[in-house]
């Protein structure tokens, strides 16, 4: 497609026998990208450890003018890269552009955050000596990323790593590499050294995965997508005792109470559950709803779940894309008919849509209990499952009931409960009378099973940084 060619280099596509990547809401072809063997790849990282020191020594200013270039590109190209982000993972466009100015959000922050990696004095504790506090480029990482935020999950990560003055090399999901590659030409175009960041497609995903952990050249390894995966991965990592960033499966909660503003809390529920057609890491799992406005809420929420047009993200009415895959809809399928026959209600929805093999209705159950299926495990799909609770305290104990602490969702109109109910929630993220919190200036990431580290704000760029204690005697004259 033309949209695709105008952007991506010439080299990364292979029309004659790469890997292809379709259209999840047509099953169109959309192009065949180019994969690297785990040799190929080796070379890379052998070619980004070379590379990035030069890099490092640059000037903070210099690095920062290429990510702001960078950045100005991404802007220049908002509709072009908005695009091909819909076209392979199906979101609406209206969300793909949403994304798009998240994404480049990232490399803006931290072209500004390049200028000020701060090091330390420490007051000495003898007379002519001095303590200093160094911070320096963790070195040559990898990163591998999903394919729901396919723009801003290359982003959150390369964006510091270039600021701190490290060469990164990323894979990203078979799924969707079209944005990451496009992102990858616009880099190289900002004068960004094309060693510095490589974006990787592989044909196998597990044996680069592997490769990235086990390299000895590599010595941070970051990655965005499941807790199994994620496990493997740090198991691996821990042959060469690598720096790791896990941002891992959640199981966020969506806590209603009495007091709440109801229609505000139905509108943030409905980005929170259904923005990406539910798939979405920090997507609201469980929708906890106090007795007294239980009714009211569900049936607020059922009427604007059933209101909303479902079809290809390349429609401008369209407001739930398709699911990514097969197995994703039957995972959601699954779940939801066991819910049912476990004593769930459905309010509305509950069945495939008619807009295609990959797309489910939007939909909303009551009656759900924790230990069931749908509350354990992440839906990642348009299904809304509400659980009812007493009072404060059951509310809390519901919610930490997970290994996972990713994100969670409070409202209220009492002060003090939100300030008890944020201090008690087991997560990394709390977000109080809002149903969106991704921002680069806020430190994104989990706790328990979620993961580890932060992306996002300061935090974000201190994971690339390593601390040098520098002792310097012999001062005294």
């Amino acid at each position: 497609m033309n949209i695709i060619s105008s952007i991506l280099s010439p080299d990364a596509l292979d029309d004659s026998g790469g890997m292809a990547v379709a259209n999840p809401a047509t099953g169109e072809e959309l192009a065949r990208v180019r994969t690297y063997t785990a040799q190929e790849v080796d070379g890379m990282i052998h070619a980004a450890e070379a590379a990035r020191r030069d890099w490092a020594a640059e000037t903070a200013k210099f690095r920062a003018d290429k990510l702001r270039d960078w950045f100005n590109l991404i802007i220049a190209h908002r509709e072009q890269l908005a695009e091909i982000c819909t076209l392979e993972c199906g979101k609406p466009l209206a969300e793909a552009r949403a994304e798009l100015d998240y994404a480049a959000s990232f490399v803006e922050w931290f072209a500004e955050e390049a200028r000020r990696a701060y090091g330390e004095t420490i007051p000495s504790f003898a007379a002519g000596k001095e303590i200093l506090v160094r911070k320096e480029p963790v070195g040559t990482c990898a990163a591998i990323t999903p394919w729901n935020f396919p723009l801003a999950m290359i982003t959150r990560k390369s964006a510091p790593a270039l600021a701190a003055g490290c060469a990164m090399v990323m894979k990203p999901s078979e799924a969707t590499p079209l944005s990451a590659l496009a992102l990858e030409a616009l880099a190289v175009k900002a004068g960004i050294p094309a060693a510095i960041l490589r974006i990787v497609p592989s044909a196998d995903p597990a044996e680069t995965g592997r490769l990235f952990c086990t390299h000895p050249v590599i010595r941070k390894i970051s990655f965005t997508g499941s807790t199994a995966v994620g496990k493997l991965l740090l198991e691996q990592a821990g042959s060469t005792v690598k720096k790791a960033c896990m941002e891992l499966g959640g199981n966020a909660p969506f806590i209603v109470f009495e007091d709440a503003d109801i229609d505000a809390a139905v509108e943030g529920a409905m980005i929170a559950k259904f923005r990406n057609a539910g798939q979405a890491c920090i997507g609201a799992n469980r929708l906890l709803v106090q007795q007294g406005v239980h009714d009211r809420f569900v049936g607020a929420l059922a009427e604007r779940a059933a209101a909303l047009k479902v079809g290809n993200g390349m429609d401008p009415e369209s407001q739930i894309g398709p699911l990514i895959n097969d197995r994703a809809l039957e995972k959601v399928e699954r779940l939801t008919d066991a819910a049912l026959g476990d004593g769930a209600t459905r309010v509305c929805g509950g069945g495939r849509h008619n807009a295609g093999a990959q797309f489910y209705t939007p939909t909303v159950l009551t009656g759900v209990r924790q230990d069931m299926a749908i509350a354990q495990q992440e839906i990642f799909g348009p299904v809304a499952s509400i659980i009812p609770f007493a009072d404060e305290a059951e509310a809390i104990r519901i919610a930490n009931d997970t290994r996972s602490g990713l994100a969670s969702y409070c409202y209220t109109g009492d002060l003090g409960r939100a300030w008890r109910v944020m201090g008690a929630l087991e997560y990394g993220m709390v977000a109080i009378n809002e149903g969106l919190l991704g921002t680069e200036v806020a430190p994104f990431g989990g706790i328990k099973e979620s993961g580890i580290g932060r992306e996002g704000s300061r935090h974000g760029m201190d994971e690339y940084l390593e601390l040098k204690y520098v002792l310097m005697g012999g001062l005294r004259g």
